[in-house]
Formats: structure tokens, sequence, C-alpha cells
């Protein structure tokens, strides 16, 4: 599984982090039961803090898409390869923050959607 994170984007690194994950399980190149790199091993590598790469893989624990073992790591959770959820979930991300960098808050963001659902 490839990981990249673009420091100058306005999204988070955590949320970068997280991203890559579900669009691998979008794409087929993560499966249930994978672990995912050691949050300390995965930091080095991006050239982040520790804690950057553990809030995104809490971010994805809240998701329902992983599971964090002590001292075993995080796990792929099965039902996680729910490519059109992920997929899905990604894309909301990717509008979230196009509407962030146009001024919007998360609250006009949300209400923006609801009424457009009419």
């Amino acid at each position: 599984m490839l990981f990249r994170v673009d420091p100058a984007s306005a999204v988070p690194l955590g949320d970068q982090i997280a991203a890559c994950v579900r669009g691998a399980l979008a794409d087929g190149t993560a499966a249930p039961g994978e672990r995912l790199p050691a949050a300390r091993e995965l930091a080095d590598s991006l050239g982040v803090n520790v804690h950057t790469v553990l809030r995104g893989y809490q971010r994805l624990r809240e998701e329902g898409l992983i599971e964090l073992r002590r001292g075993r790591g995080a796990v792929i959770l099965p039902g996680a390869a729910a490519p059109g959820r992920a997929h899905l979930a990604e894309a909301l991300r990717a509008l979230a923050a196009e509407a962030r960098q146009l001024g919007l808050s998360d609250k006009e963001f949300l209400d923006l959607a609801r009424t457009s659902l009419g």
C-alpha cells in the first residue's frame, strides 16, 4: 500500500493518511485482515510526527474500517472492503476540502449538502 502526503494541502496530514487507506480499499490494493504499517515506521517514512499517523488511524477506527490492537497494530476489518462506501467517503472528504478552500465552514458545507439533496 502506497502512502503519500502533501504538506502544502489544506487537508490535515492525518486525514491524508486515512485517505490513502480508503483509496487502497476502494481500488483493491488493500484487503480485510491486512496489517497497516506501524505508526512509528510510517511516520518515519513520511517525515511526519507519529501522532499525525495515529490521528489518521484513529479516524479509520472511528469509521469502522480498522481495528487498533495494542501490541499488534492496525488491522483492516472484515467488511471494510466495501469499495463503494470507501470511494464515497473519499469523494465526500475531497468535496469538504474543496469547500474549506472556498472559505465555507463545515456547517455551511453540510447545510449546502442538505439543501442540494432537496
